[in-house]
């Protein structure tokens, strides 16, 4: 029996083990029913749309100002950038090695699979989806933000009604609690509640304009790729207008003196200020999830990847030097940053054409994450972790539409239960989670692959994945012991991830692997 059960262990433990070759999925690659059709610029504006949406019009407010989760870095946001920038410059270097190496759908996921077998390329898969699912519902929260702000522009032309609609129609129910305790609210004004036997309550609040945007991308993504990123690449060259018009414009209000402080929370300050703008630099790891649609993956997959990066990094300053000059620090707005600055300083016509940006550049970057997400789910259930008909190719429009809608219903559901900075710092972890592991993939890659033809190769190799895994890992360590949910709400979703495949996914692969 003893025997029996060491046999057991031993076969389980080499099955957790078992790694898929880079060969096996450059040859899936090769046959699969997905259309090549993205170009280095496709890319380019896929990178683009979700860096600079998330970084300037989410979570730059909260990155200076601070939030219930965390402190903020004032002006000193400039350095939590460029620190940012810099940990995400070596991995990005380590995801344009991997990537044109290995250039299939699944990203990080599949990358992990080739080089440390089943177990943990389930668990980086897991961690990816909790990275764009989550980092979707922050983006549609915001979007719905600047639609109630851009609304307001037009209080002489649209009823009261349709301007101020109710709080619980446009915020999840934490938003609404959080709102009511800062201005002392009675929140049964605010929100209507379902009266339950023994005196509970069950708050209800929908946000509909986020339903309705995920929904609207949600059946474009259905349509097609190349489709969504004309769409994206429209939104692009008006969020790059607004937002370089606001520097431009802005710089005439700024006040020297709103700089000083220019570290108000000290380095303790800075580094949160890092933790939370962390989440702005996914978007160069989305490129690398459309490679097996991309038709020259080798060369354009890096070019795309380090220029999203440089690019966006030099926008971010400009912009964080000008609203942290045009108002002071404790006026500064968490939800619709630039344009509550230029309410402030008067200029409300522009406010609005800001709102206008903001709406076009995160409905850009909902398009990049969720196109993210169905390619992760994509390459997860091919190799048989998930169910194998959620990933049923279109007939008419080659795109896998089943998981495109599983993955709008899961931002759909989040968007009712978690606020903007709980699910932006949740979203980090998976963020520097998949940093550390692709460093660490470049490492092991070098020394058990060191003869396959590697397109672009990571300067200064193994300096530059080592000080990436370090300064991710840092940051990781920080914010674990700095308090706030976010830290557990990560490990109990491992948990689950846990869970899903000792019931069901490693049964799953045995048994479609016979």
């Amino acid at each position: 029996m003893r025997r029996k059960t060491i046999a057991n262990l031993d076969v389980i433990i080499k099955n957790i083990l078992k790694k898929k070759s880079t060969d096996a999925f450059i040859e899936e690659s090769r046959t699969t029913e997905l259309k090549k059709t993205l170009s280095i610029f496709d890319l380019l504006i896929l990178g683009i749309s979700a860096v600079v949406g998330t970084g300037i019009f989410t979570i730059i407010g909260s990155a200076i100002a601070g939030s219930s989760e965390g402190l903020g870095a004032g002006t000193a946001i400039i350095i939590s950038m460029l620190i940012a920038a810099l940990a995400s410059l070596f991995s990005a270097l380590s995801y344009s090695e991997i990537a044109a190496m290995i250039p299939v759908a699944g990203s990080a996921y599949t990358y992990t699979y080739a080089t440390m077998g089943e177990f943990m390329a389930w668990i980086v898969g897991w961690i990816l989806m909790l990275e764009y699912a989550i980092g979707n519902i922050t983006v549609a929260t915001a979007w719905s933000g600047y639609l109630a702000n851009l609304l307001k522009g037009f209080k002489h032309i649209l009823p009261d009604f349709i301007i101020n609609y109710p709080l619980w129609l446009r915020n999840d129910f934490r938003s609404i609690y959080a709102l009511c305790d800062k201005y002392g609210f009675d929140v049964h004004d605010k929100m209507p509640f379902i009266h339950l036997p023994y005196g509970l309550e069950i708050p209800v609040a929908i946000n509909i304009p986020a339903i309705f945007i995920v929904l609207l991308l949600t059946i474009l993504l259905i349509k097609g790729v190349k489709e969504s990123t004309r769409v994206a690449g429209i939104m692009v060259f008006v969020n790059l207008s607004i937002i370089i018009s606001f520097v431009l414009v802005g710089a005439h209000y700024v006040k020297p003196e709103n700089w000083i402080p220019f570290a108000p929370n000290g380095f303790e300050g800075i580094l949160a200020g890092t933790f939370i703008i962390f989440f702005a630099y996914i978007g160069f790891d989305a490129i690398s999830t459309a490679a097996e649609e991309t038709k020259n993956p080798q060369k354009d997959l890096p070019l795309a990847i380090i220029g999203t990066l440089i690019f966006c990094t030099i926008l971010y300053i400009s912009v964080a030097l000008v609203l942290t000059g045009m108002i002071p620090l404790n006026g500064i707005d968490t939800q619709a940053p630039l344009a509550h600055a230029m309410r402030f300083v008067g200029n409300d016509w522009y406010a609005g054409a800001i709102s206008t940006g903001a709406l076009c550049a995160l409905t850009s970057v909902l398009l990049v994450y969720q196109l993210g997400t169905t390619r992760i789910f994509y390459a997860i259930a091919r190799d048989n972790f998930l169910p194998g008909n959620i990933m049923a190719i279109h007939k008419k429009f080659k795109t896998p539409h089943i998981i495109t809608w599983i993955s709008g219903a899961i931002v759909i559901i989040g968007s009712l239960f978690m606020d903007l900075n709980i699910s932006a710092e949740l979203c980090n972890y998976g963020t520097f989670a998949s940093f550390i592991i692709i460093c660490i993939e470049v490492l092991i890659l070098r020394k058990t692959d060191p003869n396959r033809h590697r397109p672009f190769k990571v300067p200064f190799c193994p300096l530059f994945p080592i000080l990436g895994i370090m300064l991710c890992s840092c940051f990781m360590i920080y914010k674990s012991f700095s308090g706030g949910a976010s830290s557990l709400y990560f490990i109990l979703w491992i948990i689950i991830g846990l869970v899903i495949y000792i019931s069901y996914g490693y049964k799953n692969k045995r048994k479609n692997d016979i």
